[in-house]
């Protein structure tokens, strides 16, 4: 597995936003971080061929979410303490570490990014075949992933819509309580 040169620099910047997420002390510093490492995801996910997905990791990760954790923020006291970073733990660092060692060991049996073929069980894969050579017949839209989100997926796509409805109703009302109260 080799990277590019910019897959490495994006890699370094969403693991460097991830920590400073985590241990900057100051919240709103480690709010920014969080933003910037979905925004980071997002274009991880575009490289990876999957600009739906990557285009909901930036307007949910990096927009809406950074909106609602600014609007949380600024109904909260900031408390004034020194210090720019939060301790870690021995422990909390063999844990996190234990669990990147079982992700990498992971990443070897992934299929390289745009292989093709028997090389790529997802593109050759009985479904997947499926899916592009039915796709129009079956649903009548012109866009294979249309298709997949509208037709065959229907009701999980239904059911993530409302999650996500729901999601920002409540967050509204709260919202609503807490200025108006």
């Amino acid at each position: 597995m080799s990277l590019s040169l910019i897959e490495a620099v994006l890699l370094v910047f969403v693991l460097g936003c991830a920590i400073g997420a985590a241990v900057l002390r100051d919240v709103l510093a480690a709010l920014m971080a969080f933003a910037a490492y979905s925004l980071g995801i997002s274009i991880i996910w575009v490289m990876l061929e999957a600009p739906d997905v990557g285009l909901t990791e930036a307007a949910v990760g990096a927009g809406i979410m950074t909106i609602l954790f600014i609007l949380a923020l600024a109904n909260t006291v900031r408390p004034q303490e020194n210090g720019l970073f939060e301790p870690i733990s021995v422990r909390t660092i063999a844990l996190v570490g234990a669990f990147v060692v079982v992700m990498l060991a992971t990443v070897p049996s992934l299929p390289a990014v745009g292989a093709d073929g028997a090389a790529n069980p997802v593109v050759s894969g009985e479904v997947t075949q499926y899916y592009i050579e039915n796709a129009y017949a079956d649903t009548e839209v012109h866009n294979a992933v249309t298709a997949v989100l509208a037709a065959y997926r229907g009701f999980d796509t239904l059911g993530e819509a409302v999650v996500v409805f729901s999601a920002g109703v409540a967050a509204l009302t709260v919202l609503r309580q807490e200025v108006f109260a």
